[in-house]
């Protein structure tokens, strides 16, 4: 009685083991038919390992490291745009578009404006009078006189490295021709027949000027 039991109970994990060898066969065998018919090919069987890189790489990168590339961007573009321009480096075709026609004829050709036509040439207001090239400080009005020579006249400038002379041999005479430093604009001649302190005569372009009027 006894074997017949073990028989029966033996008989029953053969068929158990069976059904279980039985179902891994028809998950492989659906598997491949996933595989055959997939344009994409069978779902990938990833490990744990490779599930932990993945979610890994799809993780925001860290905040503190993305600010500090950005204000390092900001910091660089503010100083970069903070650079003072370098008018020495224009073309003519640039100086031709951002001056008028005399005033390019003057500033970029040592040319000089008929005398008594200039704007400035009886203009006695105050403040700081600048260079029509690109804006620097060259005149205080309380340096201006009237030379009577038709041309605005200074007898100093604003800062000795704000002007540069250049002797002038044209037209059969020996000058000191003065430009704008920082753009190399004409602005007039130098001579030595001034008032004191300084016995200097700038005699100026009114069109080589422009005029920053004192704050009240």
């Amino acid at each position: 009685m006894k074997t017949r039991r073990w028989k029966t109970l033996f008989g029953a994990l053969a068929v158990g083991a069976g059904l279980v060898a039985g179902l891994g066969m028809a998950g492989l065998v659906v598997y491949r038919l996933l595989a055959q018919h997939s344009p994409s090919g069978p779902p990938p069987m990833m490990t744990q390992e490779a599930q932990s890189h993945d979610s890994t790489h799809d993780m925001p990168s860290d905040s503190s490291t993305v600010s500090s590339t950005v204000s390092s961007t900001v910091s660089s573009t503010d100083s970069t745009s903070d650079t003072p321009m370098d008018y020495k480096v224009l073309s003519d075709e640039n100086w031709k578009a951002k001056l008028s026609a005399e005033e390019y004829r003057v500033l970029r050709r040592q040319g000089t404006e008929r005398p008594y036509s200039g704007v400035y040439e009886q203009f006695w207001e105050a403040g700081i009078y600048v260079c029509k090239g690109c804006g620097a400080e060259l005149f205080r009005s309380e340096t201006k006189f009237d030379a009577g020579c038709g041309w605005p006249s200074f007898y100093e400038g604003i800062a000795t490295d704000r002007i540069r002379e250049i002797k002038d041999y044209s037209h059969g005479m020996i000058r000191i021709e003065v430009r704008c430093t920082r753009c190399d604009g004409h602005l007039g001649h130098v001579f030595d027949d001034g008032p004191k302190p300084t016995s200097l005569r700038y005699c100026i372009n009114s069109v080589s000027l422009g005029f920053k009027k004192a704050e009240e």
